[in-house]
């Protein structure tokens, strides 16, 4: 018997097996695709990291200690996990994305700067900024490798003793009178304790609670900017979100480790409900031209050659708020779930408070915003 299962080994289920491993707790793992894959959430080989939070103040304190678990994963394993090239957030001044981020910020006197049109166009000439466009810029902002940091939580937790299974799909779970039975494609084990952190199959592994999640295709497109890579590099160009005057805000990174291509991606916009096991993997011409046209008005050089994209999904929650808790019926268990497109910088810390809520059914974290009871009223 186990002390935990932890169901679900992407971003955060593997940090929460690493840090119940490094509690002393015997884990099992269960992950029903191989090792880091690229089929749920937790892949595309950068994620946006930053501290001047627009999407609500409450998450800061969490940001300010996921990067200290980030900086100590790098030390542990010495991978290059983190890196902190700067950011922007760049939109008129009273919209969600730079007004947010400035509320964040001066509530836990973050660092920052504010540059107008012409101040963000000579630092940095990639962009082409309308008159009224103003730029956040948060230096310690930048972006984390998501499948090598997956797999450095993975190898840790498996140094640590964690007995992890892969390519074993669950099935179902329920609650006994001493802990968990979790059955699965290959057999049936029992716990004191479960972590259910399911990605995109939460719908289908939290049903009993009725939450409101829906999962939507989004799409990863790699492009080789007009005129090569040189103005893109980490030195010239930071993080970037773009919030545009219909608010489709997109966003981009450097030209990560040398590589002769720059990501790009929209945050929500174009964003179709789908089904972890029905999703289309296909990028369709319509789509490449639908970024292509937000490039084009606002970051000419990056409308290059498209080279490749990828698919991935969001778990979306009404509020765009996570759902991290002990179960409402079953303390025995904790939920991660509803991560809403924002989550992978937090995998660090969510770990942590899952170990927490596993251990001992609470957390020093501030997590109320994520209790699931706020979404009760509108399953």
């Amino acid at each position: 018997m186990y002390d935990v299962i932890v169901a679900g080994l992407g971003g955060m289920g593997s940090s929460a097996a690493y840090h119940l491993a490094g509690r002393g707790r015997r884990v099992l793992g269960l992950e029903r695709h191989t090792p880091a894959h690229d089929r749920g959430s937790s892949h595309g080989e950068s994620r946006i990291i930053r501290q001047a939070y627009f999407e609500d103040p409450a998450y800061v304190p969490l940001l300010l200690r996921a990067y200290e678990l980030w900086e100590r994963l790098e030390e542990e394993t010495g991978e290059d996990l983190m890196t902190l090239c700067g950011g922007l957030m760049i939109g008129p001044r009273e919209g969600a994305l730079v007004s947010g981020s400035v509320a964040s910020a001066d509530e836990y006197g973050l660092p920052y700067e504010i540059l107008d049109s012409s101040e963000l166009k000579r630092r940095f000439p990639i962009f082409e900024p309308g008159p009224g466009t103003v730029a956040l810029f948060e230096k310690k902002a930048g972006f984390v490798r998501p499948e090598v940091s997956v797999k450095a939580h993975l190898d840790r937790a498996t140094s640590l003793g964690a007995d992890l299974h892969f390519e074993e799909e669950v099935l179902s779970w329920e609650p006994t009178g001493y802990g968990v039975r979790v059955e699965t494609a290959l057999g049936t084990y029992e716990a004191e304790r479960l972590v259910v952190s399911p990605g995109a199959w939460a719908p289908k592994l939290l049903s009993d609670l009725g939450l409101p999640l829906e999962v939507t295709r989004q799409i990863l497109f790699w492009f080789r900017p007009e005129g090569g890579t040189e103005p893109f590099a980490p030195g010239k160009v930071p993080i970037w979100i773009y919030e545009p005057d219909d608010g489709n805000m997109f966003y981009s990174f450097p030209a990560i480790d040398g590589a002769d291509t720059v990501k790009a991606a929209f945050f929500r916009a174009d964003g179709k409900p789908t089904d972890p096991e029905t999703i289309d993997r296909e990028v369709h011409d319509k789509e490449i031209e639908f970024i292509r046209s937000y490039l084009a008005r606002y970051v000419p050089s990056l409308d290059g050659d498209f080279l490749y994209a990828k698919t991935c999904m969001y778990t979306n929650t009404p509020d765009e708020h996570f759902v991290i808790s002990t179960h409402p019926e079953y303390p025995q268990v904790s939920i991660a779930a509803g991560f809403s497109g924002h989550g992978y910088k937090f995998c660090s810390v969510v770990g942590e408070i899952l170990a927490d809520l596993a251990t001992k059914c609470e957390t020093p974290h501030p997590i109320d915003l994520f209790s699931p009871s706020r979404l009760a009223a509108r399953g």
